[in-house]
């Protein structure tokens, strides 16, 4: 079968002929109705040079999956030939206290996971190809009547990973409340749709691109915010001259972290969600006091659930283009060239 992998670190993707894999005891395949594109593939191409993580090329990509079960392995019984399913995409142990309450993101035994810190696109063969081998039946989730393998597949990490950032903050996001959304591509679009279906929270949204900030007016953003240099200013002012009580920041840069702090208030949250590389020097007297800053990782397995729940309800819908297997490397070359609205899902 014909799969799309990153032959080595700082190289670009291939398009190469590899088995089709078959299922071992307790192990899953699944015939890939859609894989998601994601920017940290980006990374994983031009930015790791071999030492930074415990695992290495060459591996299929697509960590973002969905499609229907092909075959199963001895002793599989919790999914059925022909059932449409999302992938959850982070693989722990399975056995470990988070684990076995669905928190592998945060697997406290990774040595013990399929491939420590990674799964299935990270390391491992993903979904970018016409099967892939699940290693085992709990890292699948049902779809929902209604939700299609083509756009529940994003959902498992552009949905899944900003509905984690939102879901912790909650609580705080009552009305007369700020949010603020900062980047409003393929995450940040789909966790300002969140923030509108699931909160009470006045939406500020935040993008370098004015065409962004109208996908994210449509979305449910009350306030929209062109990021330059008067950014902070409006933020400010859009809140009263309080501050925001929660900062989702979708970028991870330097100057994303930067202008999150400079506009949370006293007690609020900025929570970095985008892996941009960026760092902030703290001191005492240069935050606001009992303000909060903050990463998340993916989010939990039940929490897929409640997202492809959302998605199949039509609350949350991401941008997608889609491409051909024969397409993936001009997606991934878009997606570089930041000429994406939105998400680019694959589909064999």
């Amino acid at each position: 079968m014909r799969a799309l992998q990153l032959p080595d670190w700082k190289s670009d993707p291939k398009l190469v002929e590899v088995d089709q894999p078959e299922p071992g005891p307790g192990e899953v395949v699944v015939k890939i109705g859609g894989s998601g594109a994601c920017h940290s593939d980006l990374h994983l191409m031009h930015d790791f040079e071999g030492e930074e993580l415990p695992w290495s090329p060459p591996f299929t990509l697509g960590h973002e999956n969905a499609g229907w079960v092909d075959t199963v392995g001895d002793g599989v019984s919790a999914v059925e030939v022909g059932q449409a399913v999302a992938v959850y995409g982070p693989w722990g142990c399975g056995r470990c206290p988070r684990c076995r309450v669905g928190v592998e993101n945060y697997c406290e035994n990774p040595e013990a996971a399929p491939i420590p810190g990674g799964g299935g696109g990270l390391g491992l063969d993903g979904g970018m190809a016409e099967f892939m081998l699940v290693p085992h039946e709990r890292l699948l989730v049902p779809l929902p009547d209604g939700l299609e393998p083509a756009v529940a597949a994003p959902l498992s990490d552009a949905g899944l990973t900003p509905y984690h950032a939102i879901r912790r903050s909650l609580p705080r996001l009552l009305p007369n409340t700020h949010t603020v959304a900062i980047g409003l591509g393929g995450l940040g679009h789909v966790g300002v749709q969140m923030l509108s279906a699931m909160s009470a929270t006045t939406i500020i949204a935040v993008d370098l691109k004015e065409e962004a900030l109208a996908g994210a007016e449509a979305d449910g953003a009350h306030v929209t915010i062109l990021s330059d240099d008067g950014a902070a200013e409006e933020i400010m002012t859009a809140t009263g001259g309080k501050g925001a009580d929660l900062v989702l920041d979708f970028v991870g840069a330097d100057p994303t972290i930067g202008l999150a702090m400079s506009v949370v208030r006293p007690m609020g949250e900025v929570t970095v969600v985008g892996i941009g590389g960026g760092t902030f020097e703290w001191a005492f007297m240069g935050v606001p006091y009992e303000s909060s800053l903050a990463n998340t990782y993916w989010g939990t397995r039940p929490e897929l659930i409640e997202v492809l729940n959302l998605g199949a309800r039509g609350l949350i819908r991401p941008r997608t283009t889609t491409f051909s297997l024969d397409d993936a490397v001009g997606a991934y070359e878009q997606l570089d060239a930041g000429d994406l609205d939105g998400r680019a899902v694959i589909v064999p």
